[in-house]
């Protein structure tokens, strides 16, 4: 891997393309910044295979959507506005929909790899779990929240885990930190928007 940077260089490098030059958030921009997290969840094993087969689905939605009319559709915004005028952005197979479920497992993701870097003695399933508390839980029915603690102690253990991603190397390290510190707030604004049309609070 010298050389060819950490699994997190491509999407630390998407981090800085996300918005246009007056600031609005670009839709095919932040889809390759989640898709380029999709590797990285490969290393997770069984244990993330659900979580990734959803964020796989909300960007394929995304994209399809954006792919469908790349100009109208430039910004992230866009794709659910065109919902909210038609009244159907609650509709379960809404764009709206999946923005929201995907900048939620963002979020996870986010925050679990913030405790793993913030936190080198926190053992995977501690990171893991501590991760789905701050995030994704309350939005989850009991039956998402009792799969998903099934997933968490199926998590490769964290040095092997580290391992697989080139190994808990300096590098590493400072390319999680960065990336979780250039991603969260772009997560934010996500949100705020979602609040503004009233789609924040949506639970599974």
């Amino acid at each position: 891997m010298a050389g060819s940077g950490t699994v997190f260089t491509s999407a630390l490098e998407g981090t800085n393309h996300v918005k246009s030059e007056t600031g609005e958030m670009l839709t095919k921009p932040f889809l390759d910044v989640c898709k380029h997290l999709l590797p990285v969840l490969d290393k997770f094993g069984a244990a993330f295979a659900p979580v990734k087969s959803d964020i796989g689905n909300n960007i394929s939605r995304l994209d399809s959507k954006y792919s469908s009319n790349p100009s109208e559709f430039n910004l992230l915004y866009s794709l659910v506005q065109v919902e909210i005028e038609a009244k159907n952005a609650k509709s379960s197979s809404s764009c709206t929909n999946a923005l929201l479920w995907l900048t939620r497992a963002m979020d996870y993701l986010v925050e679990l790899f913030r405790n793993l870097h913030d936190n080198p003695d926190w053992p995977m399933s501690k990171a893991c779990s501590e991760a789905y508390g701050k995030t994704l839980k309350k939005w989850h029915n009991w039956l998402a929240s009792s799969s998903f603690s099934v997933g968490i102690k199926l998590a490769p253990d964290r040095k092997k885990f580290m391992d697989i991603l080139g190994g808990e190397t300096p590098d590493l390290n400072s390319d999680i930190g960065k990336f979780c510190t250039n991603f969260s707030p772009l997560l934010q604004e996500n949100h705020k928007f979602l609040d503004s049309v009233g789609m924040d609070n949506v639970k599974a």
